[in-house]
C-alpha cells in the first residue's frame, strides 16, 4: 500500500509550516483568534485539495480527447456545519470551460471520468459528505 506523508511544523501563535511534496506551506488562523492571518486555513485547502486533483483529471482526460479549450476553471463551494466540530456537510463542485465550439458530450465525460474514477480526493471526500457539481461554458 501507498502513503503519503505530510510535516506540518509549530512557528508561533496559531501558525504552522507544512511540508508538502518539498514544497512549504504556512497555514494560520484569523487575527480574532489569535492568528496573523500569514496564510490559508486548512479546511478551503481541503476544497483546493479537490479542485486540484479534478482540475488536473479533465485537463489531462481532455487532452486525450483532442479537445482544446482556452481557459478552464474550477471552483468549490463548500457548506459548513454551523455547531462544532464545524465540517463541511456538502461540496460544490464548478467546471468552467472557454472555448468555441466545445463539445459538451466530451466535457461530461471528462468530468464523470474524473468524478468517479479517477480522481482520490473526490472518492475520499464521497463517503463523508454529498459532492455535487456543474458544467458552465462560455466562448
Amino acid at each position: 500500500m501507498a502513503k503519503e506523508q505530510v510535516k506540518v511544523s509549530w512557528l508561533e501563535k496559531m501558525a504552522f509550516s507544512a511540508e508538502v511534496n518539498g514544497h512549504k506551506i504556512t497555514l494560520d488562523a484569523a487575527e480574532k483568534v489569535g492568528g496573523e492571518d500569514r496564510g490559508p486555513r486548512p479546511k478551503p485547502l481541503m476544497m483546493t485539495a479537490l479542485a486540484g486533483c479534478t482540475g488536473m483529471d479533465v485537463v489531462s482526460i481532455l487532452k486525450k480527447m483532442r479537445v482544446e479549450v482556452e481557459d478552464f476553471n474550477v471552483t468549490v463551494e463548500g457548506d459548513l456545519t454551523e455547531e462544532h466540530p464545524k465540517q463541511f456537510s456538502k461540496m460544490h463542485v464548478i467546471y468552467e470551460f472557454k472555448g468555441k465550439d466545445l463539445p459538451m458530450e466530451k466535457l461530461k465525460k471528462a468530468v464523470s471520468l474524473s468524478e468517479e474514477r479517477y480522481c482520490g480526493v473526490s472518492a475520499t471526500y464521497r463517503q463523508a459528505m454529498e459532492l455535487t457539481s456543474e458544467i458552465k461554458v462560455t466562448e
